[in-house]
This record gives structure tokens, C-alpha cells and sequence, in this order.
């Protein structure tokens, strides 16, 4: 196989036309670059090139390794410039997962700024609920997916940034007796029916749960539903009381208050989980520092 720098040497000295040209040119001395050219003479098996006068021409086979090396030359400088914008990280893609509500309200003020300062990466963006999306995370699938988390990360491969904490709220139907109070101690919903948020158990579940168990009581799930405007929608329809988070609320229904709560009030903590391999690269600090520039409506 050629040496690429011998190659480039052939096509320089046969540019300028003399071997102290092309040292000239090249910053080499005459004496080390008519060593380059016998070194590639003899791994082509064939002279490259002949004296003509005080001059040099090339030979057919020194005529066409030169016109391969022109080739490779401008591919080089093609792959160098590549690179350089892909550590830059004005190329590349970047692979983004996040849960439904942060799609809905978190994730796209973001992403639109990284697509006006990074036009050049191509973006991978899906709904995924955290616990299939953070082993992605950790084996390098996934570059950054937006999750509710609680407690440390212990495993390795993923670093975890906090964007934001997200409130819940307590949503009544609008003649309900407590209707009329502007904050309501979570202790005042222990007897009701609650209508369930969150789908399936999960963090948002377990964040619930924990808050009541510290206010005293364990809430009474009459019925689920898998999003918050459903679950508002039976509240309405005073089937009984839900807890949405801010960024789920989106425009409540006719026949609902919302109340903001305390003592405790239930907050879930929301979280980038970002590959370790992907954490300092621009474009994933770009779009980390814009989740975490987003605040929940108060």
C-alpha cells in the first residue's frame, strides 16, 4: 500500500517541475525529498519519473499515481473538514427521547434552537417513557433522553442533569366544597376518589404516593387514565379529583378549578439522562442548557 505523504510529494514535484522546487514549496530539504520519491519508486516496482534537461517529467505511471493522488489529496481535505465540523458538532445526529408531557411543553422551544444554531445535525426525536429509555442511554443508543427521575443514578454510562422541577396540582370539580380555598393541604383529598394521571405505576406515580404517605394517607384510586386531559375530563364530569403536574395541565376543561397544593406539595423531578460518550459535545450542551432555561408555569 502507498505512503499518502509520497504520493503527495510525486504530485507536488511533478506540479513544480523540479525535486528543489517542491522542497521549496514543501519546507523539505532536495536531498529528503528525492528519498521519499526512490522509497515510492520502488514500492510501484516502476520509475515515476524522468530527467528531461535540467527538469523532471513523469513517466505514464508516474502520471497517473499522481492524478490518484490529486484524488485522495481533496478527499483528505474533504474528510478532514468533516471531522472538524462533526467535533464542532455543527454535523452529525443527535438522538433525543423524552417522555410525553415534556414533548408537549418542554422539548420543542429547545430543539428549535438547536436547529437554529446546529443546522447541520440531523435530529432523532421520539416519545419514550424513561424506563426504556434510559438503558439506551447507558448503552449509547440514545444521546440525551428527557425523563422523571428520583434519587442518585448509580450505573455508569449515563450522566444525569436536573432541568427542572414540575409541581402538581390538584384538580376539582368547580362546585366541589373545597373549590373555594386558594391552597389546599394535600391532607384535605385523603377521603376523595381520585382519578389517576399517570397510566401505569412509574416515577409520576411513585411521586404521588410518597407525598400522600407523608401527609398521612394512602390516595383511593377509583379509576386510570393514560393522560392528564382524559383525567381531567372525568374530573369535570365529577367523577372525582386528580393531581396533574404544571406541564400537563395545557387548557383546562370547562367544570374544573385547579388548586396548588402544600404540606407536602408533590413535585416530580425532571431529569436529562445524557450518554457519557455524547455529554461534551456542543450541540448536546446546546440543548441541555435550553431544557434547563425552561421553568413549569407557575
Amino acid at each position: 500500500m502507498f505512503d499518502v505523504r509520497r504520493l503527495q510529494v510525486l504530485r507536488a514535484v511533478i506540479s513544480s517541475g523540479s525535486i528543489s522546487a517542491a522542497a521549496r514549496n514543501l519546507g523539505y530539504t532536495p536531498s529528503a525529498l528525492s528519498q521519499q520519491l526512490a522509497t515510492l519508486e520502488r514500492e510501484a516496482g516502476i520509475a515515476l519519473l524522468e530527467r528531461v534537461g535540467r527538469g523532471i517529467r513523469p513517466t505514464p505511471a508516474g502520471t497517473l499515481l499522481s492524478e490518484h493522488a490529486e484524488v485522495i489529496s481533496a478527499q483528505l481535505s474533504k474528510a478532514e473538514a468533516e471531522l472538524a465540523d462533526l467535533k464542532a458538532g455543527r454535523t452529525g445526529r443527535l438522538t433525543i427521547r423524552y417522555f410525553a408531557t415534556a414533548g408537549a411543553a418542554l422539548v420543542p422551544p429547545a430543539v428549535a434552537t438547536v436547529r437554529r444554531e446546529f443546522p447541520g445535525v440531523q435530529l432523532d426525536l421520539k416519545v419514550l417513557e424513561p424506563v426504556d429509555s434510559v438503558p439506551l442511554v447507558q448503552a449509547g443508543e440514545v444521546d440525551v433522553s428527557v425523563i422523571v427521575w428520583h434519587g442518585e443514578w448509580h450505573g455508569e454510562g449515563v450522566e444525569l442533569v436536573h432541568l427542572l422541577d414540575d409541581p402538581y396540582r390538584a384538580i376539582l370539580p368547580k362546585n366541589h366544597p373545597l373549590a373555594h380555598k386558594p391552597v389546599l393541604d394535600l391532607a384535605d383529598l385523603a377521603d376523595e376518589p381520585w382519578v389517576g394521571s399517570e397510566g401505569l405505576p412509574g416515577p409520576c406515580r411513585d411521586v404521588l404516593v410518597a407525598a400522600c404517605g407523608a401527609a398521612g394517607f394512602v390516595p383511593n384510586f377509583v379509576m386510570d387514565c393514560e393522560d392528564y386531559q382524559t383525567a381531567q375530563g372525568f374530573v369535570a364530569a365529577g367523577l372525582g379529583i386528580s393531581l396533574v403536574p404544571v406541564l400537563g395541565l395545557g387548557a383546562a376543561p370547562k367544570g374544573v378549578v385547579v388548586k396548588r397544593l402544600r404540606r407536602p406539595e408533590p413535585v416530580r423531578s425532571i431529569q436529562a439522562a445524557i450518554a457519557a460518550r455524547a455529554r461534551d459535545q456542543p450541540v448536546v450542551r446546546c440543548l441541555v442548557d435550553n431544557l434547563r432555561s425552561r421553568r413549569a408555569v407557575p
